[in-house]
């Protein structure tokens, strides 16, 4: 009697792949869904919870947190919430330290003019380095200080994760992770501490991913230009009852494209060069707990603002020199900021912006907060980063002396939110992957993708609305 033939090893291989290929997309998800009903099952039964009241209201919450029509909208408040508590009670604490630190830069370069030391030294050192640190602290410290601790909090009650569980479908549409929508929140912040925070995710693909596309969340950095150009081109058609409101609107729905093309980037990453299996998500909701005072101070102030903040710093100092040098070296009566800017003047018109914008941001790619004062120290032909009082005059600058419109206005923002990550964000990334591969392509293809979009948006808008 002849026994059946044993399948080789490379025969069962082939079988099992055939038969995956079978499986429906959401198999795994049926599989976990099925352990975890038999395990609440066997619970039910054998277990009996004295504290279930303190689930029920567990429950209760997630039923409205975590529902299909008002998870999303709830999410979007909490976060509008946080967001503008950022941007509005870090305003007069900016304001506080540059007025302290601009003090203190006058009362050394005073003491530097009266010892003798020449010119160019007193300038190099305390209105272009000191200068571009002070910038740079007192734009970037106050939004930490403040968003940080309320990330923190969110954390620390329980609610993060059920952010991830909110946003899961769509990352699952776009082949990266859930918990990717954490990173982001904290891109928020700093996209460096974005990029550390990926080391929530296990898959080494999924988290490339979310490293890659972090750069699409719009940091502090990032708010000032964006806070300017919505205020002082948006809102100004409108009444001064309801422009603050506009104005933020403009800055959420900036945020809202970044989410977009979050999406989108990582649906193609995924796809092409880093196509792979996509992991299970399988994720536990935590009870809802009492935030730790204490370790909502130590994890926000000393883990993540100091810690990104002196990263920055670091970064900022070159980047002041360079500005100095730039606004003080002058060839032919003409600075070198000023000569630079009419050379990328071309490229800047075919994106719908100039050269002072993009000298502005090569000159930023260490800290952007320093493209504002940048941009300014240039159109007012000054030698060093400078800042106006008003709004009002912030428009005649622009408007009136150098032809900006409303098509200047979108494009920057659409380059401020694509354009490359600042160098702490780069170093961050190859200190993630160790890879000079992976830093460099975070590094460009977010520019690549800001200069097609633009150029695509100047084009349209010159074609079709007469810009």
């Amino acid at each position: 009697m002849n026994e059946p033939a044993v399948p080789t090893a490379d025969e069962v291989v082939r079988e099992a792949t055939a038969l995956r290929r079978s499986l429906e997309s959401g198999f795994r998800e049926e599989v976990v869904t099925s352990l975890y009903g038999e395990v609440e099952r066997i619970t039910r039964r054998a277990v009996h919870d004295a504290g279930s009241k303190r689930l029920d209201l567990d429950q209760r919450i997630d039923r409205i947190v975590t529902s299909r029509a008002l998870g999303l909208p709830l999410m979007l408040a909490i976060l509008a919430v946080v967001f503008w508590l950022t941007i509005v009670g870090a305003n007069v604490p900016s304001q506080m330290l540059a007025t302290a630190f601009f003090w203190l830069e006058d009362l050394a370069a005073g003491a530097f003019d009266r010892m003798g030391v020449p010119w160019w030294i007193t300038g190099f050192i305390w209105h272009g380095v000191y200068r571009g640190l002070a910038w740079v602290v007192s734009v970037m410290l106050p939004p930490m200080a403040i968003f940080f601790p309320l990330f923190t909090v969110l954390e620390d009650l329980g609610y993060l994760p059920r952010v991830a569980f909110n946003l899961d479908f769509l990352f699952k549409k776009a082949g990266a992770h859930g918990k990717q929508a954490l990173t982001m929140a904290m891109g928020f912040g700093c996209n460096a501490a974005g990029v550390i925070a990926t080391r929530v995710i296990d898959s080494p693909r999924e988290r490339l991913v979310a490293i890659l596309t972090n750069n699409f969340v719009p940091c502090n950095g990032r708010f000032p230009t964006l806070i300017m150009l919505a205020t002082v081109f948006v809102a100004a058609s409108f009444r001064p009852a309801v422009a603050s409101l506009v104005a933020a609107g403009s800055v959420v729905a900036i945020v809202l494209v970044g989410v977009f093309f979050t999406l989108v980037v990582s649906w193609a990453l995924s796809r092409t060069i880093l196509r792979g299996e996509a992991s299970a998500f399988t994720l536990e909701l935590p009870p809802y707990r009492r935030p730790g005072v204490l370790r909502i101070l130590y994890t926000s102030l000393i883990d993540r603002t100091l810690f990104v903040l002196w990263r920055a710093v670091l970064t900022a100092a070159p980047a002041g020199a360079v500005i100095w040098l730039l606004g003080n070296i002058v060839v032919g009566g003409e600075s070198l900021a000023t000569r630079i800017a009419e050379v990328l003047n071309p490229l800047g018109w075919a994106i719908g912006l100039d050269g002072v914008i993009l000298l502005a941001y090569i000159i930023a790619i260490p800290a952007n907060e320093i493209v504002v004062p940048t941009m300014l120290m240039v159109y007012m032909s000054q030698g060093m980063m400078t800042d106006l009082q008003s709004f009002d005059q912030l428009r005649t600058l622009l408007v009136d002396r150098h032809g900006w419109t409303m098509l200047t206005a979108v494009n920057l923002m659409l380059f401020s939110l694509l354009h490359n990550p600042c160098a702490t964000t780069v170093i961050t990334i190859y200190k993630e992957t160790l890879s000079v591969k992976w830093a460099t392509i975070g590094a460009l293809m977010p520019l690549a993708i800001a200069f097609i979009v633009t150029f695509l948006t100047a084009t349209f808008a010159r074609l079709f609305l007469g810009f």
